[in-house]
């Protein structure tokens, strides 16, 4: 019975007041489908029901305190999260537009001592992550937190729209971090081929088709949602008939979808790190026993230096998309599969809500990563944030 109304309410068979709408759907998605009976407890959720400040957007935390013994553990954490969203989401898209933005600016200046190829690369992950936040958590995460003081974004025809075009930036931001690996890969070990591949107009070619593909693999989401919003993580954010979520043909389609990225992606970058750090560390040896039987000693040496920089740069922006994106993924297929019926064991809900958290905050920390291994880097942000003080100061005087 739960189950049937849940789903008629994710094809917008609700039609109530917009508070009892939003509601309704918070309800049945916060309890979470495999919560047992005994969960519920009807007299007090109806005694504490006008205890709800519903238009609210710290709603959730009086929501957890009302309803809390009828709760199960793992929707406290769902609300707890949802919580933490409220002020999360904003400040999180405040930071992504600005680092981004800024490490666009200074990496295409030229002056962080970077190869041209290297520097097309990271301005293209730092282009494609800023279109993520912007289309992803501005226009998606931030309207589903904040549903009840945008919930006139149901009636805007726009959302399958919207899911191509998030889908393709999210598949360019992914997979930009794979040539830009593939790239070191060759750089480090494949000699011979370094001078033909590891160049700016490669990288430019590289990197502008696999744009067009993500744009081109993603407009089947166009005919599998439909144009109205759904507002909320299911994991689906647009309104999904029941025929399309149970339907084995989209089923398999939205499953290879999750493992073409950033499945796939996750064991490339694996590989390609492992066989560079065995191709280093055995280049690392015969280096240091020829230059300690020229020279008697082992002093400094440069290229070697050079190539420990690469390598901590590559394994740090590998190692936080992993990380960040292990979540998402385990939770994005193993919902696939269930609905297709592969599987019958249900994940908490609140790793779905995780997972998008950890997704997102992975477009705003390359920076960061920049900031921290990268010298010159670091020094040109200080001269950008310095900057406008700078102007005040020489106007003021």
């Amino acid at each position: 019975m739960i189950k049937k109304f849940a789903d008629d309410t994710k094809v917008g068979h609700v039609t109530d007041s917009v508070e009892e709408s939003c509601r309704l759907l918070e309800d049945i998605n916060g309890l979470g489908r495999n919560m047992r009976t005994s969960d519920w407890n009807v007299t007090t959720m109806g005694r504490n029901l006008r205890a709800v400040d519903w238009a609210s957007p710290f709603w959730t935390i009086q929501y957890i305190n009302v309803y809390y013994d009828s709760m199960s553990l793992d929707n406290r954490i769902r609300y707890a999260l949802s919580g933490i969203q409220v002020i999360y989401y904003p400040l999180l898209a405040a930071v992504g537009v600005s680092v981004n933005l800024l490490t666009i600016v200074i990496l295409s200046r030229g002056k962080c001592g970077l190869s041209k190829c290297v520097t097309r690369y990271l301005v293209a992950m730092a282009a494609a992550d800023l279109l993520v936040v912007i289309i992803d958590l501005i226009l998606r995460q931030i309207p589903i937190t904040y549903k009840r003081q945008l919930f006139f974004l149901r009636y805007v025809p726009m959302c399958n729209i919207h899911a191509v075009l998030l889908y393709a930036v999210t598949d360019c931001s992914v997979w930009f971090t794979v040539t830009f690996t593939f790239d070191r890969f060759v750089a480090i070990c494949c000699q011979k081929l370094k001078t033909k591949y590891c160049t700016e107009k490669t990288a430019t070619l590289l990197l502008g088709t696999i744009g067009l593909l993500s744009c081109v693999k993603n407009t089947f989401w166009y005919f599998m949602y439909s144009s109205s919003y759904n507002l909320a993580n299911d994991p689906w954010f647009c309104m999904v008939p029941i025929s399309v979520m149970q339907s084995r043909v989209w089923g398999v389609i939205e499953l290879l979808h999750n493992i073409f990225t950033p499945g796939v992606p996750f064991v490339l970058i694996l590989l390609l790190n492992a066989f560079t750090v065995r191709n280093i560390l055995v280049a690392s040896r015969a280096r240091r026993r020829l230059r300690s039987r020229s020279s008697g000693e082992s002093p400094s040496d440069p290229e070697m230096d050079s190539r420990r920089k690469s390598i901590i740069l590559l394994f740090v922006i590998s190692g936080n998309f992993i990380l960040l994106w292990a979540v998402f993924m385990v939770f994005y297929i193993w919902n696939r599969m269930l609905w297709s019926q592969y599987v019958f064991v249900y994940l908490p809900d609140f790793l779905m809500e995780l997972g998008f958290m950890l997704q997102l905050l992975s477009c705003c920390t390359n920076t960061c990563i920049y900031a921290v291994t990268q010298t010159k880097f670091r020094k040109q942000l200080k001269n950008m944030v310095k900057y406008p003080f700078t102007v005040i100061v020489k106007f003021i005087k």
